[in-house]
């Protein structure tokens, strides 16, 4: 098949689904998943839809602000890997939390046809799930147009009324030392409420912010049962982490 035809059939169904994932799109038109990823990456350079970590939108569903675009951009490789990993713990019937983090984002492809339950302050996480089997609850609020987030004390009102099996955060930093920190306090206090009503949390994050202290402390280690990383890890920091008793998957 040519790369005009595929195109053709690539926009016809993004066009229908809104969002679609690389394995989607390769069983559909029954081709490699690195045939699929190159097209949409030639569709993208060309404007016609917008690459998401491990598939593609409508470019009317991507407009969000350059911050969220660009931090979703880095570390992409380790964010998705990241991802996978974590889909892996997620079970048929779970309900979740998810914060408005780009690695937590980048998550939604991995789950869109689990029947779980996601409790989200991320509009570019409802956007992404939208479309799929995922029941979705978003948390109301003030709304952060620069993060594309839901944030405040309705926010986390809204958060107490929920019980969660499990609660998948990103943070600015992390070390053995100061635990967790942010840039500011409203994603603090929110990482925090999620961490409250949750049994069990989940920290997604990349090795760059490991044994990095930020702004604001608002959390110690003990706070997180789980932390996914990327290879890139130190391994002999990692070993410290289960040391003080967090469960480390790489």
């Amino acid at each position: 098949m040519s790369f005009q035809a595929r195109k053709i059939k690539i926009l016809e169904a993004i066009e229908q689904r809104g969002t679609v994932d690389v394995h989607e799109l390769a069983t559909l038109l029954d081709l490699s998943d690195m045939t699929i990823r190159r097209d949409l990456n030639a569709l993208a350079e060309q404007g016609l839809i917008v690459r998401t970590h491990g598939g593609a939108m409508l470019p009317r569903l991507a407009e969000r602000p350059v911050s969220f675009t660009g931090k979703t951009a880095q570390h992409s490789e380790a964010k998705e890997a990241i991802a996978q990993l974590a889909a892996r713990e997620i079970e048929e019937g779970d309900v979740l939390f998810m914060d408005c983090g780009s690695t937590v984002f980048a998550l939604c492809p991995y789950i869109r046809h689990k029947q779980i339950t996601v409790i989200t302050n991320s509009l570019p996480v409802v956007a992404e799930l939208m479309t799929s089997g995922v029941t979705l609850n978003l948390i109301g609020g003030e709304v952060n147009k620069d993060r594309q987030a839901v944030h405040g004390l309705t926010a986390e009102s809204h958060i107490a009324r929920y019980r969660a099996d499990k609660a998948f955060i990103g943070v600015d930093g992390v070390s053995l030392a100061n635990g967790l920190s942010a840039n500011g306090e409203l994603e603090a206090a929110h990482t925090i409420a999620l961490m409250r009503q949750a049994t069990q949390t989940y920290l997604l994050c990349d090795s760059t912010k490991i044994e990095q202290d930020r702004y604001l402390a608002f959390a110690p280690l003990s706070a997180i049962q789980v932390l996914i990383t990327d290879a890139q890890a130190d391994p002999a920091v990692l070993t410290e982490y289960v040391n003080r008793g967090v469960r480390v998957i790489t």
